[in-house]
């Protein structure tokens, strides 16, 4: 008898993988760990895709992969057989691949993996909405500069940033944060994650200190811990992080003051004034992750932090991630002067480089205008969303949630202990993915969510509230 494919394979339509790559991928794992013997017979394509549901040209397509792979022998008018593969003489006593460094392990464990639930779905923290983006625009600007020559930008002659994007990025800073640098200040870096591995690779040995908001990022955390050095964690509040708990040895201070990642707290100026005191009386540097500061909503502005110390004492970070999109790979970094030269010259050695054309049409949006209209139109559309979900979820007397003034996502800490996992569990069945707020937390964990917003459809907040409702008075998903 043929074997029976659907207690090996089951096709998910519309997952990552193709059809006739799932088929291919299910029966190679099943060959190779032995649940496929030698010689035993596969169903005929017809077979196979009346079984499993699928169209026989996805079967065939699949097959031929499984014999390309010598995995299957197939003759006109028989139906496939399994053979397997023949082993692979190793040499006795040596290795196929070296063994991983140690910095190389750190590098290799991700933080966020323990964030999720499942690997795809709604509401993911974070991410802006991509139907938003502003793509025929986009797709204009960028078809115009990729034309043109660009001379030894086009090459290696710009590799800190293209001048033009620099000079924009100049006028934003100075006209929405109150940022005066010179071009020469700023680095144009693939993302914020770069310019933190940027900064922790050439500023920290392995032991030195470093101070993080906790809950905090946990791409500021994977950056840290690369590089050897010892993260204090900092509590925050609706104020964000207290200066007065800094540690004082500490050589690096992250911080997220505009919009607190993940709880959602702005630092007023007294604490941003006390900041800057205290690490210039402790010869620290402040990284100043100006997250999500181009969705104010509520309150006053204030200027950035940088702009209101001597210039010194702070690395100002920035990206388009939220404002446009992450897979554009665009994020900025303004340096004191003292680190220009060889924050350039390690940028370049690490090979964090961001696209020329990716730049120049950044560049071209800001300066026309339409970067700031861009922002308008999804700044109010983005608070709608905030606000409604926020509206649905503050009734609840087990969550503590603060307001949002702005971003992407909302925190929520769990005023129940020992049900986040089940929260989690509950949303995920529902298809959203949903931070676990204890992954964020470096000392005691905190319990609770982070739900973004971005792409918020009008039945999420009741049936988020009614899910979180039932299996805090249940105990279970």
């Amino acid at each position: 008898m043929p074997v029976y494919l659907p207690a090996i394979v089951q096709p998910e339509p519309g997952a990552d993988l193709s059809l006739p790559a799932q088929v291919f991928a299910a029966i190679s794992a099943a060959i190779r760990a032995g649940r496929l013997a030698e010689g035993d017979m596969m169903p005929s394509t017809r077979q196979a895709a009346d079984g499993l549901g699928l169209s026989r040209s996805t079967i065939s397509t699949a097959y031929d992969l499984l014999r390309a792979e010598g995995l299957i022998t197939m003759r006109a008018g028989s139906r496939p057989v399994v053979c397997l593969p023949t082993p692979r003489k190793v040499k006795q006593g040596v290795d196929t691949v070296p063994a991983l460094s140690t910095r190389g392990h750190v590098l290799a464990r991700d933080p966020r993996t323990s964030s999720y639930t499942i690997p795809q779905g709604r509401l993911s923290p974070g991410l802006p909405d991509e139907g938003r983006f502003p793509a025929d625009l986009w797709g204009q600007i960028l078809r115009r500069h990729a034309r043109q020559s660009h001379g030894e930008e086009a090459c290696y002659g710009g590799y800190h940033g293209a001048r033009a994007l620099r000079a924009a990025l100049c006028a934003r800073l100075a006209s929405d944060r109150g940022l005066q640098v010179s071009p020469e200040q700023i680095l144009i870096t693939p993302g914020t994650q770069a310019s933190l591995n940027l900064i922790a690779q050439t500023m920290l040995d392995p032991g030195m200190s470093v101070a993080l908001e906790n809950p905090g990022y946990l791409g500021a955390r994977a950056a840290f811990q690369a590089a050897g050095a010892m993260i204090h964690p900092v509590p925050v509040d609706a104020g964000g992080l207290d200066p007065a708990q800094l540690p004082p040895e500490a050589k690096l201070i992250y911080i997220t003051p505009s919009n607190q990642y993940p709880l959602g707290g702005r630092m007023d100026l007294t604490r941003r004034l006390a900041l800057l005191e205290r690490a210039r009386a402790q010869g620290s540097l402040i990284l100043e992750d100006d997250y999500d500061s181009e969705f104010l909503w509520h309150g006053r502005e204030i200027a950035s932090l940088a702009a209101h110390g001597s210039g010194e004492e702070c690395v100002y970070l920035g990206s388009a991630s939220k404002t446009l999109l992450p897979g554009l790979r665009l994020g900025w970094m303004v340096v004191p002067p003292a680190l220009i030269a060889p924050l350039r010259a390690a940028q370049r050695n690490l090979g964090y480089a961001a696209n020329l054309h990716g730049q120049l049409a950044l560049a071209e949006l800001m300066n026309s205008g339409h970067y700031r209209l861009h922002l308008r139109r999804i700044s109010r559309l983005y608070q709608q969303r905030g606000l409604a979900l926020h509206e649905a979820l503050s009734s609840l007397p087990f969550l503590q949630v603060l307001p949002p003034r702005g971003g992407v996502q909302l925190g929520l800490r769990l005023l129940v202990a020992g049900r986040e996992e089940a929260c989690m569990t509950a949303l995920a069945q529902t298809g959203y993915r949903v931070g676990r707020l204890s992954a964020l937390c470096l000392d005691a964990a905190t319990e609770g969510l982070v739900i973004g917003f971005a792409t918020l459809r009008p039945d999420d907040p009741a049936c988020i509230a009614s899910t979180l409702a039932q299996v805090v008075m249940t105990g279970r998903p």
